[in-house]
């Protein structure tokens, strides 16, 4: 029967195949096709005969070939037929298809449509033949039936495609779902939603399904949608990472059926790959992505685009290089934006309250280079690439001077500075975990030491020292570049050579070749020509003393001060190598002797380096002092009845006419003095419990004699001994007057230098002390003589400070000294005395006292916070011995708050009549200061702003400087506790009481809110604070709506705006009372007569910004309107509150400034040049046109938004008859009559000058 139907199909006509098929049962023709297809027998054959034998423009025919589709259809699903015959089948199917009638076709998409929707397919091969059916049924222009209308074939279609993406997908076959409509033509509404319900998917499939289908989503993506799909799937992966995150850090035990990371991450790194390769192919999706990831940065929300999948993947994107610079530009941006926002809340207790704390984009990126380890190899040179231009663009800057503007001791505090740190994080934690690229970045880190060494580069060397403390064995395979970097040291600055070679000293520890190598450096660096190569080589060699220690030396916790952290060394050395260290320390001091000869910077420094040597490498001490011992002798006059001491005239050199120092001599006997102080405390104990004697110790005394001999000397000798005096010259412009200053200065160091040392040696006695004491006056007479000699010359060295040779230690011991004698003092001597002694000169103790605090808390909080806690322990003498550990810093600083508030309210409450004001400033600043150690949500900080009220409320002192530090302390305290709106509104009602009204003719009621709102201090110092604090809450408004905007854009979040109670109901709520209070603030301010200059233009200016933000608002509204089509009531009292309350207020402002410049102008021409007194009235009147030009906008976009919101809010505005160019009748009648009197003056002038008769008439006209 099969044959026949075969023979008869090779026929030309197909009358006789007709004919015999119409004979056929169905079951007979589907069992045919059955036994071929199921056999492999060419069932191709067969069915092109079937075909043929059953046209479609006869109804049988038509039907026919419907029966043999269904039937074909099941056959190729039941997965019993080989898969050369199925695709064979399918094939014929895709031929004949366009031939079927339109109800044939919705009759096979209908089925295929119950099939997906009950879930019956079994391979899903057949779905090969639905885009056919789709494709074929668009193109039939007849109506076809449906439900109870008709449609046609383009709009069946689309009812199909519909309802196949309403239905449920079984699992597994949503890959080839999402195939299949590839090869469908879709219209862009049919294409979103095919694309959404493949995104909805995502969330069901396994998580090994997800890389497969999301390749096909992305080629679907072709024909458009690129946005959703790219947004649908990073927020896909962002929220996923989300739940892998919070589920990681749970305590459950379904932690242990959750997917593994490293899966996870594998399979986003796979996609992530997809995604790259589908751009390289696809520009467009490039575009779209760049395009979605800055319009959310853009709308204030990066996190709902900014996530870690999101940034491994621009990291990836951007190894493509039409993307590369737009992908680091948008992640410099938004990582600087990110630091900004957190700053701006962490400042603000105000909007922590209304915006939730969301992670930070650091955060996320370190989180990227964490999931990097999972053969991200893709993303990880995005990342040093990211991580180097994060610190190349936000690293510290030179300024004029230079010096860096940022110093890499203190806490990264500026969004630049964070950003800089940040890539320094970045860099370090991808050399931790990427053998691969490790010698990439030292290479880099080490190109910018050497060719930016004119920069500051410190943020560089504190990246290469962690680096080396990480791994320093590690490195040894990059040995190369470091050794490279070497031969750079003569000719890089001298900070950079210490900041390098103190990073690299774990290296030389195990590394004799990279040892040797630096010392041949060094050693050719001594004596290079340059004076900075040799001050190089001299640190080198010093860091080197101090590093490698000699067997015997005293342990760091033996040393009298820790050891930094940059200094850390690998301590991998044995006995033997301890050995051979001194070998290599006494070779390296052999060459140091040589700098004994060399120039005073070179042994200045070296002075300055013996000190930390010994301490750190005891062992070293003989060799050190005999060779200071042998350089003092030079200048030290052994004739004990000779005086002076020393010989000064060896310590300069005369070259012509010139004359430099040669011996830096203070210098030598301040180190002198130390080592030796160090060697009796440290070392000889030591030597004494071990009942060792050294036979080298002569050095000792001989010192020590030497020393007693020279003060001695020093005391006995007069000025005119080291010939100076008052009547020498000390100027600068002549060799004497050179030479005499650096004697000045030589006998100024030895004094200060024998002053601690006979202190140290003296243990308190009366002789000793009566020796410091003429020491002292020795010094004194010195110093006097210079400042009155440089006064008269005006030269620089009056502004010059010279640096004392006293140690902290004991300036700390003398003060604490001195400190009980004045106790003594105060408590045993009559009053009567001590009056009679306040009359001195100069700064009383007290402030002296408050100054060194101030300095000191200030001091312990830029640069060392880690130690807060330990120094604010030590402060509190009282809880020594009292569960101190349990006392956090909150509470100790608490404790010393209460302390100086006690002594500002008793500074204030005394009615002595020479009330010092800069004290009480100086016991404000340091309340400031501790203040920030305060917890912002502790109740001690509640207490102080309480107490800070009550200060600013009681006390109307009038001291301008003492005002503005209490203003900033409140408003300093007061946005971290709520925001200060309120506050501001009444400080400028008192501000209006104090000044008065624009119109004279006005009594304004005072309301004194705040004694300290006086005449003196109303303005300019509390205006200028209220502005300033003012123009902050405008930020922070300002940086609400642009947050508001953001959300805008979706539906979700448009529906919830029209909810009330809802968050963003209560970000706009918000940000609408802010600003209502500032322009009750405002609307007092506009109305105060201030004195013209700096009140002003920043009044005018915030003016500006606040119309400038309702503009901003207002537009706000009316991109809600399209969704919500109306306004809150809270918006329209806004608007009706700015039109009533200030903008004609402004108007009248603006009249009263112009009115005071020109009355100002006229005044001036009497007194000054035109110039002056006109550059002066463009300066304040500048603003001006800038605030009108922001009260039209407001008004214009007012209009818009009523058109909008069929709401009429310029019923509210009141035109204004105030404008630039409005001419006022009285200004112009007094302009007048001066001309008349001036022309009149002018003609006098020219009957008595008939020569000059014109001249006089010009310069008059000049200056109105």
């Amino acid at each position: 029967m099969d044959q026949k139907i075969i023979s008869l199909a090779t026929e030309k006509t197909s009358e006789k195949l007709q004919e015999f098929l119409q004979c056929l049962k169905d079951d007979e023709l589907t069992g045919l096709l059955q036994k071929h297809a199921v056999k492999g027998k060419s069932p191709g054959t067969l069915l092109k005969g079937i075909f043929k034998g059953s046209p479609c423009s006869e109804e049988a025919g038509a039907l026919r070939r419907l029966k043999v589709y269904k039937y074909c259809i099941l056959l190729v699903e039941s997965g019993d037929l080989h898969r050369e015959v199925a695709s064979e089948i399918t094939g014929l199917l895709m031929l004949e298809a366009h031939s079927l009638p339109g109800s044939s076709l919705v009759e096979l998409a209908n089925g295929f449509v119950d099939v997906v929707r009950e879930g019956s397919l079994v391979n899903g091969k057949s779905l090969e033949l639905l885009p056919i059916i789709l494709t074929a049924l668009a193109t039939k222009k007849e109506n076809l039936a449906y439900g109870k209308g008709e449609l046609n074939g383009e709009e069946y279609k689309k009812q199909l495609i519909n309802t196949l993406c309403s239905s449920r997908w079984d699992q597994q076959f949503v890959i080839q779902l999402t195939s299949m409509f590839r090869d469908v033509p879709l219209s862009i509404e049919e294409l979103e939603f095919v694309v959404e319900k493949v995104l909805r998917m995502l969330s069901k499939l396994d998580l090994q399904e997800i890389p497969p289908l999301v390749y096909q989503l992305l080629l679907l993506s072709s024909k458009g949608s690129r946005t959703k799909v790219l947004e649908g799937i990073i927020a896909f992966f962002s929220q996923l990472d989300k739940s892998h995150k919070e589920e990681q850090s749970g305590d459950d035990l379904l932690d242990l059926v959750t997917v593994p990371s490293g899966e996870l991450r594998h399979v986003e790194g796979t996609i992530i790959l997809h995604i790259v390769f589908a751009i390289k192919l696809d520009r467009e999706l490039g575009r779209e992505l760049m395009k979605h990831l800055k319009a959310g940065q853009q709308q204030g929300d990066a996190n709902k685009t900014i996530c870690p999948f999101s940034i491994a993947l621009l990291l990836s994107v951007a190894r493509i290089q039409r993307f590369e610079e737009q992908v680091f530009d948008l992640l410099k941006t938004s990582i600087l934006k990110s630091f900004k926002d957190l700053q701006l809340l962490h400042g603000s207790k105000f909007l922590q309250s209304l915006v939730p704390q969301k992670s930070c984009i650091s955060t996320m990126i370190l989180e990227v280079v964490k999931n990097s380890v999972h053969s991200w190899d893709h993303v990880t040179q995005g990342l040093v690439e990211l991580g180097f231009i994060l610190m190349d663009s936000y690293g510290p800057k030179k300024i004029i001077g230079g010096k860096a503007t940022e110093a890499s001791l203190a806490p990264s505090k500026t969004p630049s500075q964070q950003a800089c740190r940040l890539g320094a994080n970045i860099l370090l934690e991808t050399f931790k975990i990427h053998e691969m690229i490790r010698k990439e970045i030292v290479e880099q880190v080490l190109n910018r030491v050497v060719s930016k060494a004119s920069s500051p580069i410190s943020h560089f060397l504190d990246l290469l020292s962690s680096i080396i403390i990480y791994a320093p064995l590690v490195l040894q395979s990059c040995s190369s570049k470091v050794t490279e970097a070497f031969d750079y040291l003569s000719f890089l600055p001298l900070h950079t050579v210490q900041g390098l070679l103190k990073a690299v000293q774990p290296l030389l520890k195990v590394s004799m070749s990279m040892r040797d190598s630096l010392i041949l450096v060094l050693r050719k660096a001594m004596f290079a020509n340059q004076l900075n190569a040799r001050k190089s080589a001299v640190a080198g060699f010093l860091l080197l003393l101090k590093n490698f220690k000699v067997l015997g030396s005293l342990s760091s916790s033996q040393c009298s001060q820790s050891i930094g952290a940059t200094q850390v060394h690998v301590d991998v050395h044995s006995r033997y190598n301890a050995v051979a260290n001194e070998a290599f320390c006494l070779e390296i001091l052999d060459s140091l002797r040589r700098c004994l000869g060399q120039q005073a910077d070179v042994r200045l420094m070296l002075y300055e380096g013996f000190y930390d040597v010994l301490r750190r490498n005891s062992q070293l001490a003989n060799t050190v002092m005999h060779t200071l011992l042998t350089q003092l002798k030079q200048y030290y006059e052994p004739k004990h009845d000779l005086l002076p001491p020393l010989k000064l005239e060896a310590c300069i050199l005369a070259q012509g006419d010139q004359i430099f120092l040669q011996e830096p001599l203070a210098h030598l006997l301040c180190c002198i003095q130390h080592c030796l102080a160090w060697y009796q405390n440290r070392v000889i104990p030591l030597q004494e419990e071990r009942e060792e004697e050294e036979e080298e110790e002569g050095f000792q005394q001989d010192l020590g004699d030497m020393l007693e001999s020279i003060t001695n000397r020093m005391i006995k000798s007069e000025l005119e001994d080291f010939e100076l005096d008052k009547s020498a010259d000390f100027s600068q412009s002549t060799s004497v007057g050179i030479k005499n200053n650096i004697y000045a200065l030589l006998v100024m160091g030895v004094c200060e230098v024998l002053i601690e040392y006979n202190f140290n040696m003296g243990n308190f006695s009366k002789n000793k002390f009566e020796e410091i004491l003429s020491l002292f006056k020795c010094y004194s007479r010195l110093s006097d003589i210079l400042k009155e000699k440089a006064g008269k010359g005006k030269s620089t060295m009056a502004n010059k400070t010279v640096r004392s040779f006293l140690s902290m230690k004991f300036v700390s011991t003398l003060l604490v000294a001195l400190f009980r004698v004045l106790l003594w003092r105060y408590t045993s001597i009559p009053t009567a005395v001590e009056e009679s002694g306040k009359k001195e000169k100069g700064k009383t103790i007290s402030l002296l006292c408050l100054e060194g605090l101030q300095k000191i808390f200030h001091t312990v909080q830029q640069f060392f916070p880690a130690k807060i806690h330990q120094f604010l322990r030590a402060l509190d003498i009282a809880s020594e011995d009292e569960g101190e550990e349990d006392i956090n810093i909150t509470q100790r600083a608490a404790f010393q708050i209460r302390q100086f508030q006690r002594s500002l309210v008793n500074l204030l409450s005394s009615q002595d009549d020479d009330f010092n004001s800069k004290e009480a400033l100086l016991l404000v600043t340091i309340l400031s200061s501790l203040s920030k150690l305060l917890d912002p949500s502790s109740p001690q900080l509640i207490q102080m702003l309480s107490w800070t009220i009550k200060m600013c409320k009681e006390n109307s002192l009038e001291d301008a400087s003492f005002c503005k530090g209490l203003m900033s302390l409140l408003f300093s305290l007061h946005v971290l506790c709520k925001s200060p709106v309120s506050l501001l509104r009444d400080l400028s009602q008192d501000i209006h009481g104090q000044l008065g009204d624009l119109d004279q003719d006005i009594e304004v009621e005072k309301p004194n809110h705040f004694a300290m709102v006086n005449l003196r201090t109303a303005a300019p110092t509390v205006c200028l604070q209220v502005l300033s604090q003012a123009e902050k809450v405008l930020e922070e408004v300002d940086w609400l709506i642009t947050k508001l905007k953001g959300h805008v854009g979706c539906e979700a979040l448009a529906e919830e705006a029209s909810q009330e109670g809802s968050p963003h109901q209560a970000l706009e709520k918000a940000a609408i009372l802010q600003l209502g209070t500032l322009l009750t603030a405002f609307h007092e301010l506009v109305q105060t007569a201030l004195p013209s200059g700096s009140c002003v233009d920043g009044l005018l200016r915030n003016l500006s910004r606040v119309y400038a933000i309702l503009t901003a608002l207002v537009k706000y509204y009316l991109q809600v309107c399209r969704s919500s089509g109306g306004i809150p009531n809270r918006m329209e009292k806004l608007v009706k509150l700015s039109g009533s309350h200030l903008t004609p207020q402004c108007y009248a402002f603006i009249s009263y400034v112009q009115n005071e410049s020109f009355a100002g102008e006229k005044k001036k021409e009497k007194t000054a040049a035109v110039t002056t007194a006109m550059a002066r009235v463009l300066r304040e009147t500048k603003p001006i046109p800038n605030l009108i030009f922001a009260i039209e906008q407001y008004e214009k976009f007012l209009i818009h938004l009523s058109k909008k919101s069929k709401v009429n809010l310029m019923q509210y505005m009141k035109l204004s008859t105030s404008r630039d160019f409005r001419i006022n009748g009285d200004i112009l009648d007094t302009a007048l009559q001066e001309q008349e009197i001036d022309d009149e003056n002018e003609g006098n002038d020219a009957s008595e000058q008939r020569k000059d008769s014109q001249e006089p008439a010009k310069k008059k006209r000049k200056k109105k």
